[in-house]
């Protein structure tokens, strides 16, 4: 069982942002397995599997949600046997049909080993402070 190196997982973790920060749900979910899970502090339930929050992400679209920044920072990974845990601090702006919002939040984004790359598993996010 390999276990990825902080290099990989930073590189898989960038991707993630990079790909919310351009409000690009395919590259965005392409991202995570089908069976991902996600725990959200603004969602009344766990999101079960990565369809579960496509179907989120597209009411969030159609009601006029757009990312306008997403920024990581304040980095931590744990690499394992097959797998990695990223946390980080995650400063995101958003355009929603009321207009902008900014949040300061921490997430924990949990990835396993699939063939030669990392595939997200379990998202959680909660509020910092």
């Amino acid at each position: 069982m390999r276990t990825p190196d902080r290099a990989e997982v930073e590189a898989a973790a960038d991707a993630i942002v990079e790909a919310f920060a351009a409000t690009d749900g395919p590259r965005y979910f392409a991202a995570f397995a089908a069976d991902a899970s996600f725990v959200f502090h603004t969602e009344p339930a766990r999101l079960d599997d990565r369809a579960a929050y496509e179907r989120l992400w597209q009411e969030w679209v159609d009601s006029g949600w757009r990312v306008v920044a997403c920024s990581s920072s304040d980095r931590l990974v744990q690499p394992l046997p097959g797998a990695a845990v990223f946390t980080h601090t995650v400063d995101t702006t958003v355009e929603t049909g009321e207009g902008r919002e900014s949040y300061r939040e921490r997430e924990s984004i949990v990835f396993a080993v699939d063939g030669d790359r990392l595939v997200a598993v379990h998202e959680h996010l909660s509020p910092l402070g």
